[in-house]
Parts: structure tokens; C-alpha cells; sequence
């Protein structure tokens, strides 16, 4: 009966007369999915064998001179909707690689801390249908509306995408940012809902959410025409319909289905192999043998190992002329070196210094540069400098404003959402699409050796011709259970967001959807955890540029501030405590102008933590009091982005990030503090 339903709608939809309005249904509460296990590769290694007819490992990697067996396909959804682990699954059933740990496509150190997508990856799988095999590029994006720009760029090398959604969650934020650029693009789409052997309850909901977002994102009658998967990534199974199906958690499959849909309903790439060759780059790889490798898809043309290329930026100017060292492929993760490539494949090529992204690589005889995809503009900035503090230089290796500028200049080449510009000799203006990505460079840069000093964030805003000021505005969805959502309610609502809808979506859970500026969300997150006993989830995107909203009350108290440099005391401490939080322990490092707590009132407030207790010739009969202290709060890089006020900075090292007054000296700091009060 759902199926039914769902379809009479799809087709309502298609009409060009017809309009059809779906109710739109709340997201059930979000279940945490229980760990894989081992599991999770002997399904998959068992299920793989008895659905091939030819053994995996005898598949070898197709050439795509003949593109008619080349597809091109990317993976896009919201954050945690089990993107990875499909992709895990689709290497392994394939025969393409024996896979030796979960989640094999975030191998990066930072993607396996956070257990989140930072940056897209391409991967090669050979499929074989009848007598045909075919090579499969598939393209796993990041989920989170931060690295949008990963998804943007990745995008014009794919022919075709699969919309991931969560059965249980239906559509999310970042759903909607990431299906309405690839229907811009004109992609076709195959959905997949995903996590259905949690159980069917909302499933058919979801399926209706789908078809509406389809419909307001103006997709055309062909994309509207999308095929229907239902899986669990978990499982390592897809079929291609629920009915007759009551209980999830019987079914056994594989695979199969989901890759027989993408030979079917994926268009293989148009390739040309008689016109000069032209490649649109969108990725950066260094390797430390080869330099810089630039990954993209071969638009037209045959390159060979040895030939002369040139890279032309987007104005048509030639960087330079360079010679083709190495061509890789993928087979699985694995880059494998070939003589040539053909056009529709995506390959990697090395021995190009010059070349950088959104740059067309071409034969030498070409003079028109290929299209580059345009990006968002950031919504962010912060000050990025040479940490100035009496502690600099005692736990990093790189201090010099010069090279803090050539490792940013190398980050906006590979990471064309990021933006820098000198504001002083040494400082960086670096501008962002959020707090996450400009935390996760920042995080980068610190393990590298850098010692920073990084103001508050600040939000990008746009004047128009007649004079009026508009500002980025987010869409935040939040999932929160109903005792803590007045709350919630309130707080955006002082930061000035306008609620769009709020539902009830059963399990004593409800969801909220508001439109709020993203200055409203800068602090936001730490006080949402607080709010909701660390149940909540809230999940953001940008919308769009909208109005100026007006000032946002800082609610944020004042800071308790060192007056005194050396160790930090437990004797300090003992009487500091009472006047509230504190960041820091006995033993730590403290100078002048530190902050070391969160004073309880709105005002700063001047300390010395590193008092000692003084020493006389009295001796007492019995020992001191030991001295009990709460453990300080620790304090982590992308809390400390949302907490420190304008007046304030980050002081960020290998080992150690600390708060800190912008004017270290607390007879300026309170001139300052008088000049302000007479000004209002």
C-alpha cells in the first residue's frame, strides 16, 4: 500500500498540469547505529562470492578507452547517514579490495578522530554484468555543510549521483544543500534509503519528504523519474522494494541491485578521443616523490606519459608548460600507474608543479580553458597571526609570519571555499564557510608545528546598492527531546531566529526547523549541549543572504584574568575557585593577561593564579589542609573558536591552546575598558 501511494504521487508530481502538495513530516528520533563489528567484512566477503559468477578476485580494472563502460558516479547525503560505510561495502562485494578495517574511505587522521567526512576521495571498482565489466569511479563526498565546497567541486567530474537518506531521519539539512546543487548540474539521481533494518515506522513519511524536495527544488520531469533503493549499509544489502517485508532484520541480499542500477540509469561519460586533450582539475594530491598530482576528469582527449600539456587558468592565461611524468587510475584505494588515459575517466596526473584547482590542463594547442564550477562564497573569517604571547615559541617549530602565510597560500590552492588575505605584516585574514572547517585547518596547522595566535570569528557580511547590509542566514534543524525544546525556542529566538516549523515526531522527541543569522549560532553550541542534557542534535546549512537582524546580546560572562605570570598553584586556585569556572590546573603555565576561568558575573575579573603560600619559621603541629579543587574545564580548539569575545584571542600551540586579552597589560586593558563606557 506505501509503495502504491508513493508512486501515484511521483507520478502526480511529473504532470505538468498538476500540483501536487505533500504534508511534510517530522524526523523520528536519530538512534545511534551499534558498532560493525567483524561482522560487518564476513557478510560482505561471503555475500560477494555467491552473488558473482566469475570469482571477485579474477575481475582486473577495465580500461575506459571505451567509455561506454565507464561510469561516473558520486555519493552525497547528509552527515552520518552512512555514506562511508556504503562505500565499504560496494569496494568489498565488488571483489576491488579486501578491506582490513571499517570506514577504509576517512583515512585521514582527523576524519577517523572525529569519525566524520573532511575531504572527498575517488575510488575504482570493477563490476562485471553478463559479459561486460565495467569501471565504476565512485566519489565519496563529506556530509557536513562546512565542506560544501568538497561537494561542489567534485560534482562536475560525476555523471550521476546517489541521494543517501536516512530511513528513520528523512530529509536533513545538508540533503537539501547537496541534491539541489547536483540537480543544478543537471545529474540524475538514484535514492537510496538507507538503515531501514532499524524498522519501517517512518519510511513511508521519508519517502514523501524525498518527493517533496524534488519538487521544490525544480527538478525536471527526467530527474523526478528517480529509482528507489532501500539498504542497510550495515547489513551490506539493497533492495529495490519494501513490499510484503515486515521484518527488516530477516533479510538477507547484497548488492547487486544497487550496481546494476548504476550501469543502468547512469549515463556514461561523452568522450571524444580524436580532440586535444583537456582535463578540469579539482583536486590537489602531494606526494612527497612526485610533488603536486592533480586529480580531475578527463573532459577530451588521450594523454600519454611524456606528453606536453599547459595549465590555463579560468581568464585563459597560461601558467606554464610542463611534461606528464606519471598517470594513475584507481583500483580501489590504490593508484595505479598506466601509459595513458583516455577522456571520461578520472585519473591523477604528476610532474604539472604549477597547476592548481579549477585550472584546465590541455594540449598545447588549446586556447579556451573548460568551465569551473562556482563556489559559495565564505560566510566567515577570523585573524590568523604570529603567536605574540611571553610564551611563544616554547612548544612550536613554525613562528614566522612568513611561514604561516606559504602553508595558508598552499591550503587555498587544494581548497578553493577557503579565501586568504594579508591584513597587516603578520596577519592572515582567512575566510571560511563555518567554524568546523576553519577549526579543522586550524587543527592541521597545529599539529604541523604551528604556534598561532587567532581571533574570534567574524561574520562576512554584503552591502547592497541602496545602502542596506545583508548577512548570511542559516537553516538549523534541531532534534530535541520535548521537555528541553522552550528552551531552545527561547535562546534562538534571542539571537534573532524566526522558527519555521515546529513538529512532533513521537518517542517524546520534536522537530524544530529555524532561519537564524549565523552570528546567532557563533556560542550557540556549547550552550545547546548544556540545554539539552546532551541529547539534542542540530544540524545547520547556508541559506541564504538575507537581511541585517539587528545586534545579538553577547551571553557570555566575563573572564577570570591572570595578573601574575609563573606555575599555577593549588594555594591560588583554592580561593579562585569560588568566583567560578576554571580552565586551568595546578602546574600549568600562566602569564599576564591569561585567561584561566569564567569569571560568575558579567564583568572581568583580575586574579593571580600563581600566588604561592608563604613561608614562615613557625612550625605547626599537624600537616597542612589538603587542598581540594574541581578538575578544570578542558578546553578544545573548536570550543574555544565559539567562546572567546572580541576583546579576546586563541593562543594555539603543538601542545597547548589558551585564552587570552588582546592587550596583555591590564592598565591599557582598563583604559580601554573607560574610553568604551564614555563612547556609550
Amino acid at each position: 500500500m506505501a509503495s502504491a501511494v508513493y508512486g501515484g504521487l511521483r507520478r502526480l508530481l511529473q504532470c505538468p498540469v498538476v500540483v501536487a502538495a505533500a504534508v511534510h513530516q517530522p524526523c523520528a528520533m536519530r538512534r545511534l547505529a551499534p558498532p560493525i563489528g567483524l561482522r560487518f567484512f564476513s557478510r560482505c566477503a561471503t555475500r560477494a562470492a555467491a552473488a558473482a559468477s566469475t570469482p571477485a578476485e579474477a575481475l582486473t580494472m577495465p580500461s575506459a578507452e571505451d567509455s561506454r563502460c565507464v561510469r561516473n558516479l558520486a555519493i552525497v547525503a547528509h552527515v552520518d547517514h552512512g555514506k562511508t560505510s556504503l562505500v565499504d561495502c560496494l569496494l568489498s562485494q565488488s571483489g576491488t579490495m579486501q578491506l582490513q578495517s571499517e570506514r577504509v574511505m576517512d583515512n585521514n587522521a582527523l576524519e577517523k578522530e572525529r569519525g566524520i567526512t573532511i575531504f572527498s576521495k575517488c575510488a575504482g571498482i570493477a563490476y562485471r554484468k553478463g559479459d561486460t565489466t565495467y569501471k565504476i569511479n565512485l566519489v565519496d563526498t563529506p556530509g557536513h555543510a562546512d565542506f560544501g565546497g568538497e561537494v561542489e567541486r567534485v560534482l562536475s567530474m560525476v555523471d550521476g549521483v546517489v541521494l543517501l537518506v536516512d530511513a528513520n531521519e528523512g530529509v536533513m539539512a545538508q540533503t537539501k544543500y547537496v541534491l539541489g546543487k547536483a540537480l543544478a548540474r543537471g545529474l540524475k539521481a538514484l535514492v537510496v534509503f538507507n538503515k531501514v533494518d532499524r524498522g519501517l515506522g517512518r519510511l513511508e513519511e521519508s519517502e514523501i519528504e524525498v518527493l517533496e524536495l524534488f519538487s521544490n527544488l525544480g527538478a525536471s520531469a527526467a530527474q523526478m523519474d528517480y529509482p528507489s533503493f532501500y539498504a542497510s549499509a550495515k547489513m551490506g544489502w539493497v533492495l529495490r522494494s519494501m513490499d510484503g517485508i515486515s521484518d527488516p532484520s530477516t533479510i538477507t541480499g547484497d548488492m547487486s541491485a544497487l550496481f546494476d542500477a548504476v550501469v543502468e540509469h547512469v549515463q556514461p561519460p561523452v568522450a571524444d578521443h580524436t580532440a586535444p586533450f583537456r582535463m578540469l582539475v579539482t583536486q590537489i594530491e602531494p606526494n612527497a616523490f612526485l610533488g603536486k598530482c592533480l586529480t580531475g576528469r578527463i573532459a577530451a582527449g588521450v594523454v600519454k606519459v611524456g606528453d606536453t600539456v599547459q595549465a590555463l587558468q579560468m581568464d585563459g592565461q597560461t601558467r606554464v608548460s610542463s611534461r606528464v611524468t606519471k598517470i594513475f587510475t584507481r583500483r580501489g584505494l590504490e593508484q595505479v600507474a598506466v601509459d595513458q588515459a583516455y577522456a571520461g575517466d578520472i585519473v591523477t596526473l604528476a610532474g604539472i608543479s604549477a597547476g592548481t584547482v579549477n585550472d584546465t590542463i590541455a594540449a598545447p594547442d588549446v586556447t579556451e580553458p573548460l568551465p569551473a564550477t562556482p563556489i559559495d562564497p565564505p560566510t566567515i573569517a577570523i585573524t590568523v597571526g604570529v603567536n605574540s604571547s611571553p610564551l611563544a615559541g616554547q612548544e612550536g617549530s613554525q613562528l614566522t609570519s612568513n611561514l604561516i602565510a606559504d602553508r595558508l597560500a598552499r591550503e587555498c590552492e587544494s581548497n578553493v571555499s577557503l579565501q586568504i588575505e594579508r591584513v597587516g605584516a603578520e596577519q592572515m585574514e582567512v575566510k571560511g564557510r563555518g567554524e568546523l572547517q576553519l577549526g579543522i585547518l586550524l587543527e592541521q596547522m597545529r599539529r604541523e608545528g604551528f604556534e598561532l595566535g587567532i581571533s574570534p570569528p567574524r561574520v562576512l557580511l554584503k552591502d547592497t546598492e541602496d545602502g542596506k547590509q545583508l548577512e548570511p542566514i542559516e537553516e538549523v534543524t534541531i532534534d530535541v527531546d520535548s521537555e528541553h525544546s522552550g528552551m531552545v525556542v527561547d535562546k534562538l529566538s534571542r539571537r534573532k531566529g524566526e522558527m519555521v516549523s515546529f513538529d512532533d515526531v513521537g518517542h517524546n522527541r520534536v522537530k524544530i526547523v529555524f532561519h537564524i543569522p549565523t552570528r546567532g549560532l557563533i556560542g550557540y553550541h556549547r550552550d545547546f549541549k548544556q540545554d539539552t542534557s546532551g541529547g539534542g542534535l542540530l544540524q545547520q546549512c547556508f541559506l541564504e543572504y538575507g537581511r541585517y537582524r539587528g545586534l545579538i546580546q553577547n551571553e557570555r560572562k566575563g573572564a577570570l584574568v591572570s595578573v601574575g605570570t609563573g606555575d599555577v598553584t593549588a594555594y591560588a586556585l583554592e580561593s579562585i575557585e569560588p568566583r567560578g569556572k576554571l580552565f586551568v590546573g595546578p602546574g600549568a603555565k600562566a602569564y599576564n593577561g591569561m585567561i584561566v576561568g569564567e569569571h560568575s558575573r558579567e564583568e572581568d575579573l583580575e586574579v593571580n593564579p600563581v600566588k604561592g603560600k608563604q613561608l614562615t619559621n613557625i612550625r605547626a603541629v599537624g600537616k597542612d589542609e589538603f587542598v581540594r579543587l574541581t578538575p578544570p574545564l578542558l578546553v578544545s580548539l573548536d570550543w574555544a573558536l565559539s567562546y572567546v569575545k572580541d576583546d579576546e584571542m586563541i593562543e594555539l600551540t603543538p601542545s597547548s591552546i589558551r585564552l587570552r586579552k588582546r592587550e596583555l597589560d591590564p592598565a591599557r586593558r582598563r583604559a580601554d575598558m573607560r574610553k568604551k563606557k564614555v563612547q556609550k
